[in-house]
């Protein structure tokens, strides 16, 4: 095993940055040549399928975000604006709509135009953003109905009555989403292709289990907030494909080192935080500082789960039958998805059990209503049940304009007094 300090320690970071800049550097040869990509969404984008058909595969979400971790958000959100759209919809649309205006322009480099949108049902903006896709471009946009979690607190589970329905009906939509990309592409389906792609995920997910169980470890290995978005956007980007399997592989072993020989990403790790919602991306760095500087390590994340499309949840795709290992992926996937985005108290009682947290920070933004309806009362919930500190900021995702830095410090510092308190009272 390498020693601690050696080339391993490190690497997931390098490497994830590598690959999204390879990532998008394909998109931009992509774009070049003229050619049309298959435009997802994080919360059950498909890629396997997708890339059997070798469609190039955009995530507008990380495009948009990618905006404002930039630094360039507020010109794409104002040329929205100017067209009528309103300040108070998803950040995100906007800096995509201004993006399609500018023929791909972005930071990163070039994005194609859509051949083809294919979306779930576990975001209700989803929708209506295909179909500004549809109205530009003229494109077909497949919407696969995924239906949600029936009962509270059941697993739900394969063999299930309801769950084995549910899957029947959403494999039935993934033959109809076949024909679509047939038509598309010009392509006949290859199952062994989609069989490939499926079991490069299997691995990748597998490597992204093992790495967020590291995080058990005191102290942490990883930040969820800063570090773990550069691992979302490798699993999401390349889903369905060796490199990301290799890197999930690489990035658990590195994590299960830095674990075993008590390296954190923070060298003087006081306090064990939980985040819960969107980053606010317009001061990423900074909003991350503001709880590094006191000790603060942010060790887990419902954002890992449900910008994820829910890859937390314990299943592998049955590669005997792969429509219909799909549709089963599909159906767990974006159940966890959805369910630790909008049920986000449940999700934290098995993170602070397993991440012996010390404090949960929420975060609502003003541009997604979709993640911040209900956290107060989440928050409210979750206390009803648990002692454990907590802090609910406010602020956005996308834009600037409504983003205090101040404000934010002065509520964070007051934060972390009262978790000092909390901890001198229970040593008194």
């Amino acid at each position: 095993m390498p020693e601690p300090g050696g080339e391993v320690v490190g690497r997931g970071l390098r490497q994830g940055g590598d690959l999204l800049r390879g990532w998008f550097a394909e998109l931009t040869a992509a774009a070049e040549r003229g050619e049309g990509a298959a435009y997802v969404f994080v919360m059950g984008s498909l890629v396997e399928l997708l890339r059997s058909f070798d469609l190039p595969v955009v995530f507008p979400e990380i495009n948009s975000l990618q905006t404002a971790v930039k630094r360039v958000a507020a010109s794409h959100l104002n040329e929205a604006e100017e067209l009528g759209y309103s300040p108070d919809i998803c950040g995100y649309v906007k800096a995509d709509v201004a993006t399609q205006r500018r023929g791909g322009e972005h930071p990163m480099g070039r994005i194609p135009r859509p051949a083809l949108a294919v979306l779930t049902t576990a975001c209700n903006t989803y929708i209506k953003w295909g179909e500004i896709w549809e109205r530009t471009y003229r494109v077909p946009v497949a919407v696969i109905d995924v239906p949600g979690s029936r009962r509270a607190g059941d697993a739900f589970a394969p063999g299930d009555g309801d769950f084995e329905r549910d899957c029947f009906y959403v494999a039935g939509q993934l033959r109809e989403l076949v024909r679509t990309c047939e038509s598309v592409t010009g392509r006949r389906f290859d199952v062994d292709r989609l069989r490939e792609n499926l079991a490069w995920s299997n691995a990748a997910l597998a490597g992204w289990r093992r790495a967020l169980a590291a995080n058990r470890a005191a102290p942490a290995p990883f930040n969820a907030l800063i570090d773990g978005t550069v691992y979302l956007g490798v699993l999401n980007g390349l889903r369905g494909t060796p490199a990301g399997a290799v890197f999930f592989s690489d990035l658990a072993e590195e994590m299960e080192l830095k674990a075993a020989s008590g390296l954190g990403t923070l060298h003087d790790e006081l306090w064990r935080l939980l985040f819960v919602g969107v980053p606010c991306y317009p001061i990423f760095r900074r909003f991350n500082e503001l709880f590094t500087e006191r000790g603060g390590v942010f060790v887990g994340s419902t954002y890992l789960w449900f910008a994820s499309g829910g890859a937390q949840a314990p299943f592998s795709y049955d590669l005997e039958d792969p429509l219909r290992g799909l549709a089963t992926g599909l159906l767990l996937s974006v159940r966890a998805a959805v369910d630790s985005m909008l049920f986000h108290d449940r999700a934290l009682d098995e993170l602070l059990d397993g991440l012996r947290a010390d404090g949960v920070v929420f975060h609502a933004v003003k541009s997604c209503r979709t993640t911040s309806a209900g956290l107060a009362d989440g928050r409210r919930a979750l206390l009803e049940r648990r002692e454990v500190a907590s802090l609910l900021l406010e602020s956005d995702m996308m834009d600037q304009r409504v983003v205090s830095e101040a404000q934010l410090k002065n509520r964070v510092d007051a934060f972390f007094e009262g978790l000092a308190a909390r901890r001198a009272g229970a040593l008194a």
